[in-house]
């Protein structure tokens, strides 16, 4: 990579900082970490009327007015052709101690629309999630049948 490369991939990674810095200011995001997660889960917030937990919240993300709590998760699919794993949420940890009632799982599209959004009971995602050991937690993949389970909803119109 020569100068004028490395200057232009500075330039990027400094645009990049601001804008996350912009972003933390008008609490859209809560972390300096890729805005995904803090983006869908103050997205989810805004839209369902929740309320977001501090960030050291073990279990879940959000509560609702009637006291239902929320663990959400968010991929954004950077491809007109996802993949397997474009749909590989992270890590749920703790599922047996039912930190959180539901689960709302959001993809986003490559221009971070709402492309799908679920919520999806807890004591559904054990049917489908996938214990692992190397990550202490279970994985689930928002695809196929846990999406076809009757007992989650398609809320992606709610939060368009």
């Amino acid at each position: 990579m020569n100068e004028n490369e490395m200057a232009q991939v500075l330039a990027l990674m400094n645009q990049y900082a601001r804008i996350l810095t912009e972003l933390n200011d008008r609490h859209v995001v809560r972390t300096y970490n890729s805005p995904v997660g803090d983006f869908g889960e103050w997205l989810v917030a805004q839209k369902l009327g929740l309320t977001l937990e501090r960030n050291s919240a073990k279990g879940l993300d959000a509560i609702g007015p009637d006291g239902l709590r929320y663990q959400i998760k968010c991929r954004w699919e950077r491809s007109d052709h996802p993949t397997v794993s474009s749909r590989e949420l992270s890590v749920i940890r703790n599922l047996d101690k039912n930190q959180f009632d539901y689960l709302i799982v959001v993809i986003f599209d490559r221009s971070f629309c709402i492309k799908e959004a679920y919520s999806i009971p807890h004591d559904i995602i054990q049917h489908y999630a996938l214990y692992r050991r190397h990550v202490n937690g279970h994985i689930l993949l928002a695809n196929g049948p846990v999406l076809e389970d009757a007992a989650v909803e398609n809320i992606t119109h709610r939060l368009r």
